[in-house]
């Protein structure tokens, strides 16, 4: 079995790691742990492509423990049983690394927590979805979570340097926009460019991204790209590519909840005031997607899909919300302005809290120093606003 050069050129320890400074930088949490050797469990959420699977490798390392590499999507409780009755090597901690650890359902959850519990394993997950919402609570309060991001530009760039391949800069700059943020993506992208031609160009890329069959990867590359489409061609009101799109994903096993998760989310963020409905449409065909379950949940998402693509949309409170969000950030905690505060004290009230407030009032009530701020630019209001 020839092996991919993404795994050739894995990185082997945090020097040679690429990215995720947050954790991984000098005195960032992940580090301290690897380097410190602290043995606990941890799940690593974020997109694919940034490093995973990597880092459970060389904290597996730091800590001396056996790894036990398993997809939730094939395995379940047997591989999970043979690892802990199999006899241990010298004392060495055994880690399992469970990649997708959203895919496992309660039952297979439940089973692994005594062992989390007691140390008897230590678990670490990889996940593209929120773990709050996909692992069950038990075990999410055992580990800790630790987010990584897509990688920056930079960060993509020295990754392609290490696949040690001559290309020119807009090569570069192509492979490194087409991978969005996916290093893994942009080494496979690389390496199959090689296979079928002398040079790396932006041509040669092109043409052999073109060259590879159209298949809906659960492990990750083309699933944020159909995802991608099916938000995109609901957000332009095409419901028949947004139908498609959902089909494609169902077809292929996505899950449907994560289907349904993304359409609660574009209720609020592409239709919002325009059509206020959306959103209970959207948690109605979630909680259809949780009662029913496949395969007659395919009919309430196709509802749902056809509903929201022709809804018109408005984004208005979501880029609201965005600007009053970056205020927070430049302005920190400005004072609340005095007939806004609670008073239940008679030196609170003394001071002039609360004084002068009047509950219908059309007075601006923002923080002094942001008096005039206008968030909402959208001229859409509910009706019954």
């Amino acid at each position: 079995m020839i092996e991919p050069l993404a795994a050739k050129i894995r990185p082997k320890t945090l020097d040679e790691f690429v990215g995720q400074e947050h954790l991984v930088g000098k005195g960032k949490p992940l580090r301290v742990a690897i380097e410190k050797g602290h043995i606990f469990s941890f799940i690593l959420w974020g997109p694919p492509g940034v490093g995973k699977t990597t880092l459970a490798r060389i904290y597996a390392g730091a800590i001396k423990a056996e790894f036990f590499p398993l997809s939730a999507v094939s395995a379940g409780k047997d591989e999970i049983r043979k690892i802990i009755q199999q006899g241990g090597f010298m004392n060495r901690p055994k880690l399992i690394f469970l990649d997708e650890i959203h895919r496992f359902n309660k039952a297979q959850q439940d089973f692994l927590l005594p062992y989390v519990e007691s140390g008897e394993l230590v678990l670490v997950g990889a996940t593209t979805e929120n773990p709050s919402f996909e692992v069950i609570a038990p075990l999410l309060s055992r580990m800790r979570v630790f987010v990584l991001k897509e990688l920056a530009d930079e960060a993509m760039s020295r990754v392609i340097d290490r696949a040690g391949m001559k290309m020119d800069k807009e090569a570069r700059s192509w492979l490194i926009q087409m991978a969005n943020g996916d290093a893994r993506q942009a080494i496979t992208m690389l390496e199959n460019t090689a296979q079928l031609y002398k040079k790396i160009t932006v041509k040669t890329l092109q043409d052999a991204l073109q060259a590879k069959m159209l298949r809906y990867d659960k492990g990750g590359e083309e699933h944020y790209n159909v995802i991608s489409a099916f938000i995109k061609s609901m957000r332009a009101g095409s419901v028949d590519a947004a139908l498609y799109y959902l089909a494609r994903m169902i077809d292929a096993g996505e899950d449907p909840k994560f289907i349904a998760r993304r359409m609660v989310v574009f209720a609020s963020e592409d239709i919002g005031l325009a059509q206020p409905t959306a959103l209970v449409v959207a948690n109605e065909i979630f909680r259809a997607v949780e009662t029913v379950g496949l395969p007659e949940a395919q009919i309430n998402l196709a509802h749902g899909v056809a509903y929201l693509a022709l809804s018109k949309k408005d984004r208005g409170a979501y880029e609201a919300y965005i600007a009053a969000m970056e205020d927070v950030k430049n302005s920190g905690n400005l004072p609340i302005p005095l007939k806004l505060r609670n008073a239940p004290t008679k030196l609170m009230k003394n001071l002039g809290y609360g004084k002068g407030y009047e509950k219908y009032s059309k007075e601006d009530l923002l923080p002094e120093k942001l008096k005039g701020r206008k968030y909402l630019k959208s001229s859409i209001r509910p009706t019954t606003v």
